[in-house]
């Protein structure tokens, strides 16, 4: 695989020669270009979609989606499956047919809904993901054009530019100032330059400055590649195999997997109870073994991975047609959790259409000459322009004939400051333009009517007094400074910026968006409390929070977040509302601190230095504009760049989350009741409470039952705040109302045997249609905290719901009853049921008031 990779192309394996194990970014551009059978002018359409079908999609894992067959039996290696299946097998071995045939029909029965729901729910996800794919810009016949990056191929032409993420592994044929974040391979997060050229035989990936490698992500500058890897062929692609590394479980994972935990021990000692009881009592092993596994099934919500993925994918949906598309299909949940949302400033909270209103020297006059630097350092610098860079080249009567660019240290945002070097009539300059704080640390003198004079304490205080007072107006400030250089220099570096020349502030104004006041103050009344992370200046952001009335508790700058540690910084980060002038590095930080806490945090942001800090986040938000780098890192992308957009998703979130709580209660309190129920009355009678046939089929008509659950509505009150998994809560919950249900399931035994003097069969019917009956219309007292009367549930639970019942009950005067072991109950019978049916809802609606006035539950 190593020797595929370095070749840059996946032929059939024949006679290797020494030009063949020579790594593609070693050797000279032409052997490269003969090997990967193509020219630096790129691939025509017809040979793309050759290579493509020969090499296989662009993608750095191995395997591709198992066929739907394969998908299917899978489902079968499921543990308690293959313990359904064995008891088939040892009914059949003990020549009770009819019991095998039904056990394995249940079986193959609740396998193929699940696997037809999930398959349904992965096909609404892969769309999903596929209108939000990464894309590339590729010569292809001659022309550029956007492609989905996994339709690239070796021996295709690649555009490159500031914020791309690097589609593939290729070598330059051109550049400039092309520097790339290469962390993925080197784990050093300071940009490499990167330059057309020979490296010597032997040079590893991560010291190829003549290559660029997929995962990795442009800075700044621009280039043209020639890819000669892709796919899992590339260095990321055979790390990732190599390293097979688990990605980290979302909090909503972490919660499903406790869960699942959870019911698995209660299901062992319950199966294990049984067991010995059946021993103790001298039963049939055989008959009581096949008990204690249905008794198993019974109690497992079994069809929860189904309706985790439907409800889920439902969610996605519904927030698609409210413009957010999910790319992880748990990040809808995590949203709906979220009670922490951290925001960038620019484009989000404000318009991001910036002017520049000011250009002024240090003595606060304006300035055409601070324009004048301002406009060429915008003019030639090859990095991402920022919004303020297109403000000052709005100004075009800036009058640039005659200068030329000679090098450039470009824009990181560790410095918040970029250089370009300049050439006029033989002057060389080096123009600095960025953070005011950043630039102003490497001033030592200021200019004042075109003359330099030395920058001293005294005229610092007054400098940085003018630029603190542009703040606290709401102005977005940059510092223009220079440095005379040598008529020879030509190259500059970091150790240039210093010894600079202090020539004045750009000013530039940014509205607030005029829907941010109402979004944010929607959330806030949600429950999520907004917290503005970023890299301007205090002053500045504090002057945008008053605008949009959101209230600043406290504000913590990157300096400060510097000196703290991680204990500190937690306590500090839940006080804090506003976090200014931090690097990325640091606003990752503030968003682990905040989940260190018990937060779910969402973040939101559009830039390449947003990516940590959306990765960092339990839910990471873009939008469909935002760079490639972003939006890879997102979990959701939102297509109007509007906060009441995400408010919206938010509530869809808590309304999916909703739906899957009703599922978690409903199953596990009438579950735990009934097999409770069970476990007990097989300690007293002489035959088995029911048959394990008429468990599966109980547990058959009580999942068909469920199915509509993620097509139910939600009450608004349960939209009103976070919500989240609270296994403490739904141990309660199950223990209470699987107590009520055990209590009316004694009753119901009381009635069998003292009044009805009920045999096997008729114990077996009447207990299966009353603990179906219930375990079924008990949704509709649990699914809502209102009087059920005045919380209407979609028609579909309604029919499914009925129409289990309505089976379950005209099943046994059915002579399909008979294969089931059901004989036809008296009429008496029926109407003693219905009372108790009736009494165990409005016992349950009563115990359900005082449970929710007892127990709070998010």
């Amino acid at each position: 695989m190593r020797e595929a990779r370095e070749n840059g192309l996946a032929k059939p394996r024949s006679p290797t020669t020494h030009q063949e194990q020579t790594p593609a970014w070693c050797g000279t551009r032409e052997a490269l270009l003969s090997r990967l059978e193509c020219s630096a002018e790129g691939l025509s359409g017809t040979e793309a979609r050759e290579r493509l079908a020969r090499h296989g999609p662009n993608t750095p894992e191995r395997h591709t989606r198992r066929p739907a067959w394969v998908e299917f039996l899978k489902r079968f290696a499921n543990p308690l499956v293959l313990v359904l299946l064995v008891a088939s097998g040892v009914s059949l071995l003990t020549h009770e047919l009819t019991s095998s045939a039904i056990i394995i029909g249940i079986v193959l029965m609740s396998v193929t809904l699940d696997f037809i729901q999930e398959r349904r729910a992965d096909n609404a996800a892969e769309q999903l993901r596929g209108s939000v794919a990464l894309r590339a810009t590729v010569v292809r016949d001659g022309a550029e054009r956007e492609v989905p990056a996994r339709e690239l191929v070796p021996g295709d032409v690649v555009l490159l530019s500031a914020g791309s993420l690097v589609p593939a592994d290729a070598r330059l044929l051109e550049s400039r100032d092309l520097f790339v974040n290469q962390s993925l391979l080197t784990g050093e997060p300071y940009p490499v330059e990167k330059q057309p050229g020979e490296v010597p035989l032997g040079t590893e990936p991560s010291e190829a400055r003549n290559a660029v490698f997929m995962g990795s992500s442009v800075i700044s500058g621009t280039g043209r590649v020639l890819v000669f890897a892709t796919g899992a062929r590339t260095t990321v692609g055979d790390i990732t195999h190599a390293l097979a590394e688990p990605t980290p479980s979302s909090a909503f994972e972490r919660d499903t997997r406790h869960f699942g935990l959870m019911l698995m021990r209660l299901t062992v000692l319950l199966v294990l109870f049984v067991l010995l009881v059946a021993v103790y009592a001298h039963r049939p092993l055989v008959e009581s073994f096949l008990f204690a596994v249905a008794l198993a099934v019974g109690l497992t919500p079994e069809l929860l991975p189904m309706v985790l993925s439907v409800t889920l994918s439902r969610g996605a949906m519904r927030m698609a047609a409210r413009q957010v598309i999910v790319k992880r299909l748990s990040a809808v949940h995590d949203l709906g959790s979220m009670d922490v949302l951290c925001t960038d400033k620019t484009g989000t909270l404000t318009e991001a259409r910036i002017r520049l209103e000011r250009h002024e020297d240090a003595s606060g006059r304006e300035s055409e000459q601070v324009l004048r630097w301002a406009w060429l350092n915008s003019h030639f610098e090859s990095g991402l322009r920022s919004p303020m860079d297109e403000a000052i080249l709005e100004h075009e009567e800036v009058d640039s004939r005659g200068w030329l660019k000679v090098d450039e240290v470009p824009f990181d945002f560790e410095r918040r400051r970029v250089s370009v070097l300049l050439e006029h009539e033989g002057r060389r300059v080096l123009v600095v333009k960025g953070a005011p704080e950043d630039v102003l640390a490497c001033c030592t003198h200021y200019e004042l009517e075109g003359t330099p004079r030395e920058l001293d304490a005294l005229a610092r205080t007054r400098v940085r007094a003018r630029f603190e007072a542009l703040g606290a107006e709401g102005f977005r400030v940059l510092a223009v400074a220079w440095r005379e250089e040598s008529p020879d220099m030509r190259v500059a570096h970091l150790g240039d910026e210093a010894q600079l020349v202090f020539a004045g502030f750009a000013s530039f104004l940014d509205p607030p968006k005029a829907s941010a006041r109402p979004a944010l103050e929607a959330l806030v009344r949600a429950g999520v409390k907004v917290k503005v992370v970023t890299g301007d200046n205090e002053r500045v952001a504090l002057h945008v929070c008053r605008e949009l009335g959101l209230e600043v508790e406290g504000v913590l700058t990157g300096a400060e977040v510097g000196t703290l540690d991680e204990p500190a910084l937690q306590i500090r980060a839940g006080r804090t509302t506003l976090f200014a002038r931090v690097s990325p590095g640091q606003k990752s930080r503030v968003i682990r601190a905040l989940r260190q806490r018990g937060h779910v945090v969402g973040y939101l942001g559009d830039g390449i230095n947003d990516a940590p800090s959306l990765h960092a986040a339990d839910v990471g938000i873009s939008v469909d504009s935002a760079v490639d780098v972003a939006r890879e890192a997102a979990d959701l992308l939102l297509l109007r760049h509007d906060l009441g957009v995400l408010y919206d998703g938010v509530l869809e979130g808590r309304r999916t989350f909703g739906n899957v709580m009703k599922y978690i209660r409903m199953g596990t309190s009438s579950n735990f009741g009934n097999m409770l129920s069970m476990a007990g009355a097989s300690l007293l009678l002489p035959f088995l409470p029911l048959r394990p046939i008429q468990i599966l089929l109980n547990n058959l008509l009580y999942d068909v039952s469920e199915l509509a659950i993620p097509l139910d509505e939600v009450d608004a009150e349960q939209l009103e705040r976070p919500t989240r998994w609270d296994l403490r809560f739904v141990r309660l919950f199950m223990a209470v109302f699987g107590t009520l249900s055990s209590v009316f399931d004694a009753a119901t035994f009381g009635v069998l045997l003292l009044l009805f003097h009920a045999d096997a069969a008729l114990f077996q019917t009447g207990w299966f249609m009353e603990s179906l009956t219930t375990q079924v219309l008990v949704i509709f007292v649990i699914r809502t905290r209102r009087n059920p009367l005045h919380s209407h549930p979609s028609r579909w639970l309604v029919a499914s719901s009925l129409g289990a019942v309505l089976v379950a009950n005209v099943l046994p005067f059915t002579s399909l009853g008979a294969w089931f072991g059901f004989g036809r109950p008296p009429p008496a019978l029926l109407g003693v049921l219905a009372v108790l049916v009736v009494g165990y809802l409005l016992s349950a609606e009563f115990l359900k008031r005082w449970f929710f006035r007892r127990y709070a539950a998010d």
